[in-house]
């Protein structure tokens, strides 16, 4: 198993067919693509998890997370997720958040994000932005 740094044309096939198959493939492109840093994870040869990290100063979105079907619950998600998070915060990111399709609210839980109250639906899927705040906890003395 590898992670890698790729480029963003690597990520869009696997987009494609994991998240939209039934849409054209331009429809999983990113107009910020450009300005993200897309991240890979690999079995052998084959590309089996893909995520695009975004960061803006403090606060970074990861999007477009996906990992092949026939992968899915080996722990490559897993593995990925991981490994992008620690380095958002090795960056300086206090806030990472994602646009969770809300039947995956779970999965994202496991790794200390909490759902907002931000909820909205697109091309007839439900989503929820779930965050985590990175980095060391405010200093709270009790006041004294």
């Amino acid at each position: 198993m590898d992670i890698r740094k790729i480029d963003k044309e690597e990520v869009w096939k696997l987009r494609h067919e994991v998240m939209w198959p039934e849409r054209e493939p331009d429809y999983i492109k990113l107009a910020d693509d450009d300005q993200g840093v897309h991240y890979g994870l690999y079995q052998g040869e084959q590309l089996v998890s893909v995520l695009s990290l975004f960061i803006n100063g403090t606060e970074a979105q990861f999007r477009k997370f996906a990992t092949l079907e026939l992968e899915q619950g080996q722990g490559y998600g897993t593995r990925l997720l991981k490994a992008v998070l620690e380095e958002a915060e090795q960056a300086g990111v206090r806030r990472i958040f994602c646009n969770a399709r809300t039947y995956k609210a779970g999965f994202y839980k496991k790794f200390g994000m909490q759902p907002t109250n931000q909820v909205f639906s697109k091309g007839g899927k439900d989503y929820v932005v779930m965050e985590k705040f990175l980095g060391p906890a405010e200093d709270d003395n009790g006041g004294a």
